[in-house]
């Protein structure tokens, strides 16, 4: 059962952090293809369209890739604090651990790997139970944030033609 709460919140952890992460790299990058927007309205108009994109192959590396990874991240820093009997170096050993798996692509997923590490500390340290309905319906914030921005493309391209 405890693994349950642990997989529940890492699908909560997984749904917000792949959420901030899509909108934080369309913000560094919003056209990844191409130069640098010249105006402020290009830069809004490719940060609005590039957003929804990055979640769209974000998301699912996040939750399959970057929850297995925590939680084996998790798993081996609780068993190496055990063995050392110091539960402070659990939370550094955690860090190291999800640093190192999150160095597969360098840094874009290291970057999200170390959102993903401090989601996943706030919802801890909050000691609250998650249960697997609250990680289903987490599913709803990264669909929330696409389909914001895929509205806002909408109305933009109502509005330039």
């Amino acid at each position: 059962m405890k693994e349950n709460k642990m997989i529940s919140r890492k699908v909560i952890s997984a749904s917000i952090s792949s959420s901030i992460f899509a909108i934080l790299l369309g913000l560094i990058m919003p056209n990844p293809f191409g130069e640098s927007p010249s105006s402020i309205t290009g830069y809004l108009s490719a940060f609005t369209l590039s957003t929804p994109i990055y979640l769209m192959y974000s998301f699912p590396v996040i939750l399959t890739y970057g929850v297995l990874a925590s939680i084996l991240s998790d798993k081996m820093s609780q068993f190496f604090a055990s063995k050392m009997k110091d539960d402070q170096i659990e939370t550094i050993l955690s860090g190291i651990l999800h640093a190192l798996f999150g160095l597969i692509l360098l840094f874009y997923s290291l970057a999200a790997s170390i959102l993903f590490f401090v989601t996943d500390r706030i919802l801890l340290s909050k000691n609250k139970e998650y249960k697997p309905l609250q990680a289903i319906n987490s599913f709803a914030f990264p669909f929330g944030v696409w389909l914001i921005f895929m509205g806002i493309v909408y109305v933009e391209h109502i509005v330039t033609k």
